[in-house]
């Protein structure tokens, strides 16, 4: 090794890869000259980008960016007219090359498997948005996608942006006050739901699931419900529909919307430190190109690729997989089932049955599938990877030699990618064209002008500071719904004209880059991020729960862990009993994915004298740390004893 450096790239791969041809396109010297006109150029850069793509405008845009509002409110390509789905899935069904290709091939836990072409793909998506359209269905309605990881998820989810309609995406695993709060915050008119999915050979029941959710959701007019599992569900005729009845009489001809660059096309809602969750709008001409160039230029994805990142529509790397796959020609592998059941080797007999080139997971699949003797991934053809992604929490570097050795054969470069829902992509990754070092990023992104800064603003290096970037990008947040302010002080208000990401990054001494935590609260369970105050407004919803703290605590599996602390109300005992029963009431408000793994009861929570509870010091108490920070606002110090000795 050679300053911890583990991978080089090849002669053939700097030469066959889609960022070298684009360095040569323009005439640069290398990467790093390309880096730094796509940042101090960024106009210049997505431009470009576009043209490389060949993307078809329906109508030609003017001004390629527009800050006259702020960096925050950047606009892009106005003028012009743009809709996502067209581009990255039309025009290439409308090809000769590409029609019979694959675009999405999917399997189920129970090994039935299949094939949509780009043309098949078509056909269903036209005939399910002439559906919606037959529903009264507009441009700008809002949508919840409530389903599995299914080619019926992919359908639903194209066929909305097609006609300019407004999507949802919901994770499967969440429970019925999650999805409400969804829906009625965006408004939502219809719901699309499936019957129930397998999960380690047992059904997981969603429309039940959904039924409750639309109790609490009054804006939903209609609920498709497409039956997977043919399994015994409550039926509403007033409101629900049969996917296949409405879909079946559909003609397979649907024009496609002809949108502004900046129109919405999806709402997705993700966790903060405190308050319900935040619905961040993305748009066609914003997060469906933000992920198609960090698919092309870093992970090297080609129209003769099959990408399988292993994930759920309702966490942001769904649609990131839809939408930048689908625009640059490839095929995506979809599956709704365990990673390692029936048998620990699920993964990789998948990968080796349907030649799978392009492998996402997170560091915490990967921690659970080496604990399974190494046989298990021997016994199978790994030859088709040729690209290994990574992203939701950091790596340790026992877990990602081993993903490289074992299931890259050290050939496959390891492409880490961190960013977030906000951002529509990745603030830092890696690239075909760089060495790589264990668990690092080699640097931002394309086009993301990011710094690491000390808590005056300025940058440092060799030490853990702010991540932030300096100007805009095209995959940025265009708000949150209804929420404008909430936007502006989350990201923009701490540096002028400078996004706060909200993690700690390091950068060392050979220039690689490290994702050292979150700055804030936000816990991150398997790489799912969720607001401490969402599992706090759970528990308080109890009768027995005055108050309560969240913390995110490291858990050798997920990455993190969700421990609680609950002060009772007065006549009620802190027993067993209790504990069970607030877990219970948890998982039914949340999932059971992202409920708390402990529930401890104390007298006080440690606060600021302004009320704020002090989640970092009650996290550094609990593990036992012997520097618990600056204590100065804590207005309560007797609560941190509670914390010590909380049964």
């Amino acid at each position: 090794m050679d300053n911890g450096i583990v991978w080089r790239p090849t002669e053939r791969q700097i030469k066959e890869s889609r960022l070298q041809g684009f360095i040569e396109k323009h005439e640069f010297r290398d990467y790093q000259e390309l880096f730094k006109k796509s940042i101090d150029d960024v106009a210049w850069f997505w431009d470009a980008f576009v043209k490389d793509l060949g993307l078809i405008w329906d109508a030609p845009y003017k001004t390629v960016l527009d800050v006259s509002r702020g960096w925050e409110w950047a606009t892009w390509f106005r003028g012009g007219k743009f809709n996502w789905v067209y581009n990255a899935l039309d025009r290439h069904a409308q090809s000769s090359e590409s029609r019979n290709k694959p675009a999405v091939i999917w399997e189920k836990e129970d090994s039935t498997h299949g094939i949509l072409t780009y043309k098949e793909l078509l056909d269903q998506v036209n005939r399910f948005a002439n559906a919606l359209l037959a529903l009264g269905i507009e441009k700008g309605d809002r949508l919840g996608v409530f389903m599995p990881m299914s080619p019926e998820c992919v359908i639903a989810t194209l066929s909305i942006s097609k006609i300019g309609a407004i999507f949802t995406p919901i994770f499967s695993g969440y429970a019925a006050a999650a999805i409400a709060d969804r829906l009625t915050d965006c408004q939502a008119k219809l719901l699309i739901t499936a019957d129930g999915f397998l999960r380690r050979g047992n059904l997981v029941p969603m429309k039940p699931t959904a039924d409750e959710a639309l109790k609490l959701a009054p804006s939903v007019k209609h609920c498709i419900v497409k039956k997977r599992t043919q399994s015994p569900i409550p039926w509403n005729a007033d409101k629900d529909l049969d996917w296949d009845e409405l879909v079946g009489k559909q003609s397979p001809e649907c024009p496609h919307e002809k949108t502004d660059p900046e129109d919405p096309y999806m709402i997705i809602y993700t966790s903060g430190t405190t308050g319900k969750p935040k619905g961040t709008v993305h748009v066609h001409c914003g997060f469906p190109l933000k992920s198609a160039m960090d698919l092309a230029y870093h992970f090297d994805l080609k129209s003769s690729d099959i990408l399988f990142w292993f994930t759920d529509m309702g966490w942001m790397m769904g649609p990131w997989e839809v939408s930048g796959a689908l625009l640059l020609g490839a095929a995506i592998f979809i599956y709704d089932g365990a990673p390692d059941y029936p048998k620990p080797d699920r993964l990789w007999d998948m990968i080796a049955r349907h030649r799978v080139t392009a492998l996402g997971v997170s560091p915490t699949v990967i921690r659970a599938l080496m604990r399974h003797p190494l046989e298990e991934v021997k016994r199978h053809d790994l030859s088709s990877l040729r690209i290994l992604g990574s992203t939701g929490e950091p790596w340790n570097p026992d877990p990602w030699m081993w993903y490289f050795e074992h299931i890259g054969g050290k050939r496959c470069p390891i492409i880490n990618y961190s960013g977030g829902t906000e951002i529509g992509g990745g603030i830092l990754c890696c690239s075909f064209l760089e060495p790589l070092k264990p668990c690092a990023f080699t640097g931002p992104t394309l086009g993301m002008d990011a710094d690491v800064l000390d808590e005056q603003g300025a940058p440092i290096r060799g030490e853990v500071g702010e991540l932030v970037i300096r100007k805009p990008w095209i995959g940025m947040a265009r708000g949150f719904w209804n929420d404008a302010k909430r936007y502006e002080q989350t990201y923009w208000s701490r540096f002028p004209d400078v996004w706060v990401h909200g993690d700690w990054a390091l950068v060392d001494a050979d220039g690689f880059w490290f994702i050292e935590g979150r700055s804030d609260d936000t816990i991150k369970v398997a790489g799912k991020r969720i607001g401490p105050a969402e599992v706090e407004s759970a528990l308080v919803s109890h009768a027995a729960v005055s108050e309560a703290a969240a913390i995110g605590v490291p858990d050798e599996l997920k990455g993190e862990k969700v421990v609680c602390f609950a002060v009772l109300k007065p006549g009620y005992t802190a027993d067993e009993s209790l504990r069970s029963e607030l877990r219970q009431h948890a998982v039914s408000a949340l999932g059971k994915a992202v409920a708390p793994d402990k529930i401890k009861f104390v007298k006080e929570i440690p606060k600021t004298r302004n009320a704020k509870i002090m989640r970092r010091v009650i996290r550094a108490k609990y593990l036992g740390l012997s520097d618990l920070g600056d204590l100065s606002g804590l207005e309560n110090t007797s609560a941190l004893d509670e914390i010590g000795k909380a049964l």
